[in-house]
């Protein structure tokens, strides 16, 4: 890929850090974190498509990080970061990559292995807080009191599961917020079972 100049790797670097924290920026607010004009900003955004880093599914919020440039991270700096995922309730998990994160040091690498946001405070009594993330083994073969993550529908949350004959058991970990565990049955949602979490990572 074509090498970036300082300004270029600044811009890069900010919606890198954006799509892994808040999702994507707009160019608004990109310019406003530097200090510069929109047009400026419009044409550092064309060098980093134009250069491979970046592409657009359009409209207002649209910036991604290219699958070239995607590949070229997956070669240095580990596992994926897929999307979020709820400890509270469920959101959205989006299938696009938003970044990497790499553990090798802290946990047995898998080679599907991928990594999901945790937002919110459910799971907090099994040490899982509010902003980690959550290494993840895919596969449906999950233990009863495994923590996993499930998706209903379009959207994922992390619990403990207990897999009963009719019916599948959401159980939270924070006795404190005194949350419930939610019972899904096949006739309410389309549950499928994603992954084992195998490890919680937690930036300093």
């Amino acid at each position: 890929m074509e090498p970036l100049s300082e300004k270029q790797r600044k811009t890069l670097n900010f919606i890198e850090y954006r799509l892994r924290e808040d999702g994507p920026p707009s160019q608004r607010e990109i310019a406003d974190h530097f200090g510069l004009a929109q047009n400026a900003v419009c044409q550092l955004l064309g060098y980093l498509k134009k250069k491979g880093y970046l592409t657009s599914t359009g409209g207002h919020r649209g910036l991604r990080l290219s699958q070239t440039y995607l590949n070229k991270l997956k070669q240095t700096e580990g596992i994926p970061i897929v999307g979020r995922v709820a400890a509270g309730r469920p959101i959205l998990a989006e299938e696009n990559i938003e970044g990497y994160l790499d553990p090798r040091d802290i946990v047995e690498r898998y080679d599907d292995a991928f990594i999901l946001k945790v937002v919110g405070d459910s799971m907090v009594d099994e040490g899982i807080m509010h902003g980690d993330y959550v290494v993840v083994k895919p596969t449906s073969n999950i233990q009863n009191g495994q923590i996993a993550v499930v998706l209903l529908d379009d959207e994922a949350t992390v619990k403990k599961v207990f897999v009963g004959r009719n019916r599948i058991a959401l159980k939270p970990a924070n006795k404190a917020a005194g949350c419930k565990t939610r019972y899904v049955t096949a006739n309410e949602k389309n549950v499928r079972l994603i992954g084992a979490v195998t490890a919680c990572i937690r930036r300093l």
